[in-house]
């Protein structure tokens, strides 16, 4: 099957491209002679580690989280049982930005994750969805607080927008958790229902195959849903199962949005790669009309991460571009490939997860001898 468009069969080929392009740019700046930049280091890559590394460097790049860590924050919190992730992503975020080198190795915060997921353990292509849940499911779990649970809602809270109030915080749910409520109604006595999920990530379905942009992926995925055959929801007034209608939105939007954007996909028995081009903004993404109650005004969102997948589900290869908050630059993280690259060459055809964020990131504050003397 052949694309009326100018994509690639293999985006392999826009890997090569890009890969010239960095290497050109890195040798006309001279790159080797700069200065290290904080939060700018590249990672190496201990064999298909290229999944872990380009999501290491989103997060990386997640000043909010990394001054969580710096700044010795996390401490107060750390659980002793399951510490050992927690710990070691605090030290490769501390020699990510406060180191001297150009490339550190990942491979002590890998070994500790893979203590808890054996998983990980194969050096074969993972997927960065998948790794991204595990590593702020791990860093939640070592970080929890525990808070009282309040039993009240206050009177103007709409019903269909009520939020799940749940009793484990930590900086991960501060930043990265949002809350989904899906109203569900009874095509037959008209009865609705109310469902409410936590999320972290968010996963777009692709509604198009060779072109389309991110609002119609979030437009798809909002859009009513009709429930039928095996799908049919039990109804208490019918007390049967029924065709139901359900319609999705945002309860509660997170500081940093997430997005997973579904390219792979299974026709029948064979696996296949939507290589759709997806055109997402760097800026002003409005989640508004997503969002409940609608009478308030949301922040917009802007881009500050992106995740790319060259290749196919069997193989391929990871890379990231992130925005730097100290020098406000776009980079390529390449695993141990490192190079500045202009605001134009974010928007790609192989963008696999964007990270928005609806506050402008300050510099991470790291710790002070003074401040632990005062503490004292």
């Amino acid at each position: 099957m052949t694309s009326h468009q100018s994509f690639p069969a293999d985006d392999f080929s826009v890997y090569y491209l890009l890969t010239a392009r960095t290497d050109t740019a890195a040798l006309a700046e001279g790159r080797e002679s700069q200065p290290h930049l904080q939060g700018v280091a590249g990672l190496r890559n201990a064999g298909g580690s290229c999944c872990v590394n380009a999501v290491l460097q989103s997060l990386c790049s997640s000043s909010p989280l990394v001054e969580h860590f710096l700044s010795g924050k996390y401490l107060t919190a750390l659980q002793k049982d399951c510490s050992e992730v927690a710990t070691t992503f605090a030290y490769l975020m501390t020699d990510m930005w406060l180191g001297d080198s150009d490339c550190v190795s990942p491979e002590i915060f890998r070994s500790a994750l893979v203590n808890r997921y054996p998983a990980f353990m194969k050096k074969t292509q993972q997927d960065a969805q998948e790794f991204l849940i595990y590593v702020l499911n791990e860093l939640h779990e070592a970080l929890k607080k525990y808070r009282r649970r309040r039993s009240y809602e206050k009177p103007s809270t709409q019903r269909c927008c009520k939020k799940v109030i749940t009793n484990e915080t930590s900086i991960v749910t501060q930043l990265f958790e949002g809350q989904l409520n899906y109203n569900i109604t009874c095509l037959k006595c008209e009865n609705c229902m109310y469902k409410n999920e936590v999320f972290t990530v968010l996963s777009l379905p692709i509604p198009y195959e060779y072109e389309c942009s991110l609002q119609d992926c979030l437009q798809c995925f909002f859009q009513q849903d009709t429930l039928t055959w095996n799908n049919q929801i039990h109804c208490s007034f019918c007390e049967t199962k029924q065709e139901a209608a359900m319609r999705a939105n945002i309860s509660k939007a997170p500081k940093i949005i997430v997005f997973h954007l579904k390219r792979f996909d299974v026709l029948d028995t064979m696996k296949r790669k939507l290589r759709t081009n997806i055109h997402y903004p760097l800026t002003n993404l409005d989640l508004t009309p997503y969002i409940c109650p609608v009478f308030r005004k949301y922040p917009k969102y802007n881009l500050f991460a992106v995740v790319n997948h060259f290749g196919d589900l069997d193989g391929g290869h990871y890379t990231a571009f992130c925005k730097n908050s100290v020098t406000q630059a776009w980079y390529s993280f390449d695993d141990t490939r490192v190079s500045e690259i202009p605001d134009t060459s974010v928007q790609i055809a192989t963008a696999y997860l964007l990270f928005y964020s609806c506050q402008p990131f300050s510099i991470p504050i790291q710790k002070c001898k003074s401040q632990d003397d005062s503490a004292s």
